[in-house]
């Protein structure tokens, strides 16, 4: 019975070093792609933007003047995708939109 186990312990850890854990893709947030951004203009009301963008990532009660759109992509547990927009509103109106910084583009 020893033998056994220790012939399949050794057989297990002799394999461990050949299979390597899957790792899956995360995408969180919100994809904004360019065409939805070109739809978007100052002086839209808040249900406007959020019809052509959806609902925002963030809407932080202390800035209710502001929502943050933000995405991240994740594959085999690197960083390949980050984006950030914020719509700025005064009286539910789009004063002013803002690109963050972006890192990478794969998609």
């Amino acid at each position: 019975m020893r033998l056994l186990l220790l012939t399949l312990t050794l057989l297990l850890a002799s394999c461990s070093g050949i299979l390597t854990p899957h790792k899956i893709e995360i995408r969180q947030g919100n994809l904004i792609t360019p065409e939805m951004r070109e739809r978007v203009k100052v002086g839209m009301t808040r249900l406007q933007v959020k019809a052509a963008l959806g609902t925002p990532m963030i809407a932080d009660p202390f800035h209710a003047k502001r929502w943050d759109y933000l995405y991240r992509l994740e594959q085999d547990g690197e960083l390949v995708r980050q984006t950030q927009l914020t719509a700025h509103f005064e009286d539910d109106v789009l004063v002013r939109l803002e690109d963050g910084p972006t890192l990478g583009d794969k998609q």
